[in-house]
């Protein structure tokens, strides 16, 4: 539980302070951030964070993107 919170914290921290000088360029819907955030809520502190990382290492430009809902 504890570690959900910091996960979440460390997320909202990101999307408040670097998100709006990088703007739109998640490739994904939901965007990362927010998958995070939902993945954590869901799956709790090391799933949701191994749901996230794993997201992240497909975020790179030969990637199509698209839909990519939470398992």
């Amino acid at each position: 539980m504890m570690m959900a919170r910091i996960l979440i914290g460390i997320v909202k921290a990101y999307q408040l302070v670097l998100s709006p000088f990088f703007g739109q360029q998640c490739r994904f819907y939901p965007t990362c951030s927010h998958y995070a955030l939902d993945a954590i809520h869901k799956h709790g502190a090391f799933l949701g964070a191994y749901y996230t990382v794993r997201r992240l290492l497909r975020c790179h430009p030969w990637h199509a993107g698209g839909h990519d809902p939470i398992p």
